[in-house]
C-alpha cells in the first residue's frame, strides 16, 4: 500500500521541514520540535527544559505577552507545547486560511522570544505549582515516570527528575536562559511539521518567507545517553504520604527504537499481552485470579512508546493491598513472563493485541493533532517521518516468536525495583 505523500527539505540556516498534505478537511497542524528535552538539561538546573518551554510562551521581540494565545484562538484554532526526555515541541491546529499566522508566530519566537527577569520569575511559580498539582499532592505522583529513572539509571542524565527540583528552578537565572536558547533552539536543530489542507509550493514559499531569514546558529553535538544495562537487581523504596496502598514498579531496558524499530515494536506488543483489557495475562491472573492487586498496567516508554532515543523503558506496575506481600506480586509477574518466555503468546492473544495497536494508531494518526506532532517526532528521533505510516504494517508483523525473545530478555538480574509505600504503613 502507498504511504500518504510527504515533502521534505532543509532551508540554508539548518531548518528541516515536513509538509504532509491531506485536504480531506479544512483544516492545518503546524509544529516545531527542537532537539532538546530532559536529558540535555544541565546538572544543577533539573526541569529547565520544561521550564524553558513556558518561556517560549510569554511573548517575543515583536509581540507582546499572551500575543501567541490571542492569534491562535482568534483564529479559531488550539495550541500546546510538551517537554520530552529528548525533545520539546510545540504546536497550533488552526483553519487552513490561517496557515501563515502560525508560521510567523513559531519563526517569530524561533528567532527571540522575550526572555525577561519578570517572565521567568512568573513562569518559575506556574512550574512550582504545576509539580504541587500533579505530583506533590497527588497520590502516586511521579509514580513512575520521575521515581523509576534514578533505580533502573545511573547516570544524571537519564536518571533524574525532569519535572525539577524547587531549589534548582529558583536559582535560574536570566543568563541560563539564554544560553539555553543559544544552544538548543537554533533552526538547525529543530523540525518544522505542517500537515493537512496544504497547497505544498505555497507552503514552501511560505516557510521560506518567516523561517529563512531566522539567523543560523552552530548546532550542539547531540550527545550518547547510553549506559550500561544493570548487572544485578536495583532496588529502591518510596513513601509516599498520599498514597492509600502499597504500589510497584518494574523496570528494564530495551532495544533502541532507533536502529532496532521491530524488536522494540515487539515489546509493545508484549505489554499489550500483559495488560491490555481484561483478558490479559497479568489482569487474568493478578486481578481476577489471585486478587492480589487492584490495578495492573504494563508499557514502552515512560512517556509512551517511541518517545525517546536509547536508552528506553520497560515497566510494569501494579497497585496492591497493604496485606499482599510485595514479593508475592513480583514472583507472580515473573511467572507469567517465564510462561511467555518459554510458550509465547498464543496466536488469538497476538491477534487481538495487534489488532487493538493496530486501530489504535489508524485512530491516532486520523486526528491531525497527532499526526503533525507524530511525524515531526519521528523525523526528530529516527530520520523517517514516515516511520508514522509504517507502524501499523510493522506492528501487524510483529510475530509470537519475537514476543516470546522480548519475555525472555526481561530477566530479574538486569531489572530496577521500585516500591510505593503508604505513609501509615509498608507492604509487608
Amino acid at each position: 500500500m502507498a504511504l500518504p505523500e510527504l515533502h521534505r527539505f532543509t532551508l540554508p540556516n539548518g531548518l528541516r521541514v515536513v509538509l504532509a498534505p491531506d485536504s480531506s478537511a479544512p483544516v492545518v497542524g503546524v509544529s516545531v520540535h527542537y532537539d532538546v528535552g530532559f536529558r540535555s538539561e544541565p546538572e544543577g538546573r533539573t526541569g529547565f527544559a520544561h521550564l524553558f518551554e513556558h518561556l517560549m510562551f510569554q511573548g517575543s521581540e515583536s509581540l507582546e505577552k499572551l500575543a501567541h494565545f490571542r492569534h491562535v484562538q482568534s483564529s479559531g484554532g488550539t495550541f500546546n507545547g510538551s517537554t520530552h526526555p529528548d525533545y520539546t515541541d510545540y504546536y497550533q491546529v488552526l483553519p487552513s486560511a490561517a496557515l501563515e499566522r502560525a508560521l510567523f508566530l513559531e519563526a517569530d519566537r524561533m528567532r527571540a522570544p522575550k526572555i525577561t527577569e519578570e517572565n521567568l520569575r512568573n513562569q518559575i511559580d506556574v512550574v512550582k505549582e504545576e509539580i504541587r498539582l500533579n505530583v506533590l499532592n497527588r497520590p502516586y505522583g511521579g509514580f513512575p515516570w520521575i521515581l523509576l529513572p534514578p533505580v533502573l539509571f545511573t547516570t544524571f542524565p537519564n536518571a533524574h527528575n525532569g519535572y525539577g527540583d524547587f531549589v534548582d528552578l529558583e536559582n535560574a537565572t536570566v543568563d541560563d536562559c539564554a544560553a539555553f536558547f543559544d544552544a538548543y533552539y537554533a533552526p538547525g536543530n529543530a523540525v518544522l511539521t505542517v500537515a493537512g489542507d496544504l497547497d505544498v509550493e505555497r507552503t514552501k514559499s511560505l516557510v521560506d518567507k518567516h523561517f529563512g531569514d531566522v539567523p543560523a546558529r552552530p548546532v550542539p553535538a547531540r550527545p550518547s545517553f547510553a549506559e550500561d544495562a544493570p548487572k544485578g537487581e536495583r532496588r529502591a523504596e518510596h513513601t509516599d504520604k498520599l498514597a492509600p496502598m502499597p504500589a510497584l514498579a518494574l523496570g528494564y531496558r530495551i532495544p533502541d527504537p532507533v536502529t532496532e524499530v521491530e524488536g522494540y515494536l515487539a515489546y509493545l506488543v508484549l505489554a499489550g499481552v500483559l495488560t491490555d483489557g481484561d483478558g490479559s495475562r497479568l489482569q487474568q491472573r493478578l486481578v481476577h485470579g489471585d486478587a492480589i492487586v487492584v490495578d495492573v498496567g504494563a508499557g514502552c516508554g515512560l512517556f509512551g512508546p517511541l518517545e525517546a532515543r536509547d536508552p528506553d523503558t520497560f515497566s510494569v506496575t501494579a497497585i496492591h493491598p497493604p496485606d499482599v506481600p510485595v514479593e508475592r506480586v513480583i514472583a507472580a509477574v515473573d511467572e507469567e513472563l517465564l510462561k511467555l518466555a518459554e510458550h509465547g503468546p498464543t496466536e488469538r492473544e497476538l491477534a487481538k493485541v495487534t489488532a487493538r495497536w493496530v486501530s489504535t494508531m489508524h485512530r491516532e494518526h486520523d486526528r491531525l493533532t497527532s499526526r503533525t506532532l507524530g511525524l515531526g517526532s519521528a523525523e526528530l528521533l529516527f530520520g523517517r517521518a514516515e516511520l508514522l505510516y509504517e507502524l501499523p504494517e510493522k506492528l501487524a508483523a510483529v510475530t509470537a516468536d519475537a514476543v516470546a525473545a522480548a519475555a525472555k530478555a526481561l530477566r530479574a538480574d538486569a531489572r530496577a525495583v521500585l516500591i510505593v509505600k503508604p505513609a501509615d504503613g509498608g507492604t509487608e
